[in-house]
């Protein structure tokens, strides 16, 4: 976000240079966990290393702090940038993940209460167990709810995002079945960096690009023939800053290869 806006912006919703209902923030999910006073002491030394066995649940305690976050302010529209398809799907996938670990940890702790306790004192710790399971409960509890919002098509929408390669569409659609499967909504592609070279250009590699981008991008129109695909073009410049950003969410509205088949 700092660097799409040219504005330094930190975890804490920043107001966006020239709006007065813009703001955007970032967050490091594994300095959330480290600054999250969880338990104190070597107690926390102990939960941070739990939470880095379980995969996903760093970026799912910085997605939870965000979201705490935002339920206290009131906003019309929030827009979450997500990571890569991997993480994402973690993320999605996470309150399954929690529920399974935390019914080992509550078994382990009734079974074995005794030893826990003596290896807690071992290693100087005065961890209460049940103070830690609450914990992890509460942040379950939170991202299972969501999760539920995320279920809402009402209220939520997934637009995917790509570029017309071969790995790129075989991500997304890994991704749009995923998302089908944890039933958030999503009908939107965003298929970026179209090359749309000159009318008058003779540039062969140019035309190479663009024939192979075409293959692509007849494939995604027939498997998302129910979904709306919007295509951006490849520009020549970067897009920092507001001026940039407002010039090309244009292409989002309308249509820049019409523009470019009627020049």
């Amino acid at each position: 976000m700092s660097d799409a806006f040219d504005q330094k912006f930190s975890k804490e919703p920043g107001l966006v240079h020239g709006f007065e209902n813009l703001y955007a923030m970032e967050i490091d999910p594994t300095q959330e966990v480290e600054e999250k006073d969880v338990l104190g002491g070597n107690d926390m030394k102990f939960f941070k290393d739990l939470v880095g066995s379980v995969p996903g649940i760093d970026e799912a305690m910085g997605f939870a702090e965000v979201i705490k976050l935002v339920q206290s302010m009131k906003f019309d529209v929030i827009v979450f940038d997500t990571a890569p398809t991997g993480h994402t799907l973690r993320l999605l996938s996470f309150p399954i993940v929690l529920d399974k670990g935390i019914g080992k940890i509550m078994s382990l702790k009734n079974k074995f209460s005794g030893i826990f306790s003596q290896v807690s004192s071992m290693f100087g710790s005065d961890m209460d167990a049940d103070e830690m399971t609450n914990k992890m409960e509460k942040t379950k509890l939170l991202i299972e709810e969501i999760n539920r919002q995320f279920q809402n098509p009402n209220l939520t929408t997934f637009v995917c995002v790509c570029i017309p390669e071969f790995l790129s569409l075989y991500e997304t659609e890994r991704l749009v079945q995923e998302l089908t499967k944890f039933k958030i909504d999503v009908d939107n592609i965003i298929i970026n960096q179209v090359l749309f070279p000159s009318k008058e250009s003779h540039c062969g590699f140019c035309q190479a690009r663009v024939k192979m981008q075409q293959k692509y991008i007849n494939q995604i129109v027939d498997l998302y023939e129910d979904f709306h695909v919007i295509k951006t073009p490849l520009l020549d410049h970067e897009i920092r800053g507001i001026k940039d950003l407002g010039q090309f969410s244009q292409h989002l509205i309308k249509s820049y290869e019409e523009a470019w088949n009627s020049s």
